[in-house]
């Protein structure tokens, strides 16, 4: 009699299928059907199955077909096996996946122009072989582009809505950027009301940035001026270095270093901060190079404040 080594040296995945088939749906014909092999075949599979390992694995009557204790513990580590296997391989198909491959990724100008270089930097460190593809956009066309799936995600701000699953990386405070000559002895922050009283510079009413800071001035009954409105970041900070209003900012937008022009200052009473989060459909699955993507997100910009 071989031993229970050398005789699983002998079984190959064929036949293992098969007692699979037999031993899950308790049906040689049923088996068979799933198969596309003929019963007969089914059959003889199963008795060479069992010649090599030296046991019977089923019970065979003429109306039933079921499982010996060790057919039982065969099924078992059959199953067992086979879900390794499998993980094994979609590992490994991962693994290739993400040395090439392509990602299409829609981003918010705010973030696009301060936050997004370092991560893709580290991306394309990393997976040369993969093809990114950025598109930077106002929110509501980055829904839509999100919607009909031309890209593989987005990175901006959180809405209320059910289509879409966000998962939030950073919250980012508002500020305004205010010239010297309107802030008076503020010198860190400005209360929502009396930014209200000063002429404002915004972005087009396409950013959810704007549409925030407007409802915020909404829910406190405070109207506001604004003569000048622009897609870019750094257009409002140069009116208001030229004096020609607050330019409202998130945080990561603001100049670095000191400016002899014009004050940062949060915006407080109350504070407003919005979610930037990681946008895609609900029930969506991401391709491994995109959820290693998402992954550098968190790691690099993962910041609060």
């Amino acid at each position: 009699m071989k031993t229970p080594l050398a005789a699983m040296a002998n079984v190959n995945l064929k036949l293992l299928h098969t007692f699979m088939l037999v031993g899950e749906h308790g049906s040689f014909r049923e088996a068979a059907e799933r198969a596309h092999r003929s019963q007969s075949a089914v059959s003889t599979q199963i008795r060479q199955l069992e010649e090599q390992l030296g046991v019977a694995l089923f019970h065979r009557t003429t109306r039933r077909v079921s499982l010996t204790v060790e057919g039982a513990q065969l099924l078992e580590c059959a199953r067992r096996a086979v879900q390794e296997m499998e993980l094994g391989l979609r590992k490994i198909q991962e693994s290739a996946d993400i040395q090439r491959g392509r990602i299409a990724l829609a981003c918010s100008p705010t973030i696009a122009g301060t936050r997004l270089a370092r991560v893709l930097a580290a991306f394309e460190r990393d997976y040369p072989g993969v093809q990114v593809f950025v598109r930077e956009l106002s929110s509501e066309a980055m829904f839509e582009c999100v919607r009909q799936r031309e890209v593989d995600f987005a990175f901006g701000p959180v809405v209320e809505t059910g289509e879409f699953h966000f998962e939030t990386i950073l919250e980012d405070a508002l500020y305004a950027l205010v010239p010297k000559r309107f802030a008076g002895s503020a010198t860190k922050a400005i209360a929502l009301p009396t930014l209200a009283r000063m002429p404002l510079l915004l972005l087009d009413k396409a950013s959810a940035l704007r549409r925030l800071f407007e409802g915020a001035l909404r829910s406190h009954d405070l109207d506001f001026s604004s003569r000048y409105q622009f897609t870019q970041v750094q257009s409002l900070i140069s009116m208001a270095r030229a004096g020609l209003g607050a330019a409202i900012l998130p945080r990561v937008a603001l100049p670095e270093g000191e400016d002899d022009a014009a004050l940062p200052l949060r915006i407080v009473n109350p504070p407003l901060v919005r979610e930037l989060a990681v946008i895609t459909l609900r029930g969506q699955a991401l391709s491994p190079a995109a959820a290693r993507m998402v992954q550098l997100l968190r790691q690099l910009m993962g910041d609060r404040g």
